[in-house]
């Protein structure tokens, strides 16, 4: 299991259209990707254009994945002048839940909606 967490610093001017743009990655990830278990977006408390992206995924593969889905390379266009600074990444290795303790998460815009864990 690989967790990203990546800090996401807006231009205030684009704020609605970025985050219009970030749910169609979002729901994407979580519904249209088997390897996605999780892609949480939170906005932060202190500051209204600072994005926080919690995802979870199975494998190296399923991140790679994720960067080749059309949802995200459609969303990376979009956005791509709309960032007011670097991106921060940190990887991450979920603890807790144990792994065989997961269940992909969706939307419950499909069929197949659940909990995101056991």
């Amino acid at each position: 299991m690989i967790a990203l967490i990546v800090t996401i610093n807006i231009k205030p001017a684009f704020k609605k259209q970025f985050m219009d743009s970030l749910m169609g990655d979002a729901k994407g990830s979580n519904e249209d990707e088997p390897g996605c278990m999780q892609f949480d977006v939170l906005q932060d408390n202190e500051d209204p254009n600072r994005i926080h992206l919690y995802e979870v995924y199975k494998d190296q593969s399923a991140v790679d994945a994720h960067r080749a889905a059309p949802h995200f390379t459609k969303w990376r266009e979009t956005v791509k002048d709309w960032f007011a600074s670097e991106n921060v990444r940190r990887l991450a290795t979920p603890v807790y839940p144990a792994e065989r303790d997961w269940k992909k998460r969706t939307t419950g815009t499909t069929a197949k909606s659940g909990a995101r864990r056991a």
